[in-house]
């Protein structure tokens, strides 16, 4: 019977969260910020010489990974499931798996993500917090 209800459900609008919860999304500044840790994220990756490896198992144009990024991200903070909407739920560790992901491919990641965050999020607590919590998301994703 789940399938027939789900079948009949009215379609998830594009903001499907309870804004009377407060979450990251909100508290650090919601798609303006979500926006450019993502934008940012590859900035750093194209830019730093000790990500080059990352960059190159990125596929071209560079700008999907960044808009996916950005909408998993939206998600993962407790915003739209813009991700999920657009692309089903996440698996991340499925998706990553054709990708030789080691030590050295986390740490790269996490370089740029750091950056990314420590640049446009505002409180300190907050980057902690997140810096903490993406880490340990990082570090599942290693398959090698």
């Amino acid at each position: 019977m789940n399938w027939l209800r789900k079948l009949f459900a009215k379609p998830q609008t594009i903001d499907d969260r309870d804004t009377t919860q407060s979450n990251a999304y909100d508290i650090i500044g919601g798609d303006k910020v979500i926006r450019a840790i993502a934008h940012d994220f590859y900035l750093q990756m194209q830019t730093r010489p000790e990500t080059q490896s990352l960059l190159a198992i990125h596929s071209s144009p560079i700008s999907d990974s960044e808009q996916k990024l950005y909408e998993f991200l939206s998600g993962w903070l407790g915003g739209p499931q813009l991700y999920q909407q657009k692309h089903g739920h996440p698996a991340l560790r499925s998706r990553h798996m054709p990708f030789a992901i080691d030590e050295s491919m986390r740490d790269q990641w996490l370089i740029c993500m750091r950056a990314a965050i420590s640049n446009s999020i505002k409180k300190p607590e907050h980057q902690q917090v997140i810096i903490q919590a993406i880490s340990t998301l990082a570090d599942n994703m290693r398959n090698r």
